[in-house]
């Protein structure tokens, strides 16, 4: 049985193409409390270090209680570069949504930066996967469901 939407084979450019290819992004010297501030209004759990629009690293609220709350830090005062994590692991459009589930699990990342040609085409969070997953799921159910299979 054949889907119209597989999650073995959906690629990151279709699920880009659906979700969007917003990025957000800041400098690395700019303050762990405007990152925070940034995620919180643009409703995103990591945001990527740019710096002369080459990926220097990414930070993530992940990265935010490790490194300041728990380590007594201050967000005004922390630089994002003091805190990001520096080794970003990026991966191209043509992977599958399973290819990066795959790898976000053995490398313990919850964000992609999606790169194309050397640039950045978008991100995609653990969530954003799990849910093209579970919509994959539910729309096997309904062909299913309706061609009398049970």
């Amino acid at each position: 049985m054949s889907t119209t939407s597989d999650t073995s084979t959906t690629t990151l450019r279709e699920l880009l193409d659906e979700k969007g290819r917003d990025v957000w992004d800041i400098h690395p010297d700019d303050s762990v409390f405007n990152a925070v501030t940034k995620m919180s209004i643009k409703d995103c759990g990591g945001l990527l270090v740019m710096e002369d629009d080459k990926i220097v690293g990414i930070i993530t609220e992940r990265d935010y209680t490790r490194n300041v709350i728990l380590k007594g830090k201050t967000s005004p005062e922390t630089p994002v570069r003091d805190i990001m994590t520096a080794d970003v692991i990026c991966v191209e459009p043509d992977k599958t949504v399973t290819e990066c589930l795959e790898i976000m699990t053995e490398q313990h990342v919850r964000h992609l930066p999606v790169l194309e040609g050397g640039k950045v085409a978008g991100m995609v969070s653990i969530g954003d996967l799990v849910k093209r997953i579970i919509a994959d799921q539910k729309a096997a159910l309904q062909v299913l469901q309706g061609s009398g299979t049970k």
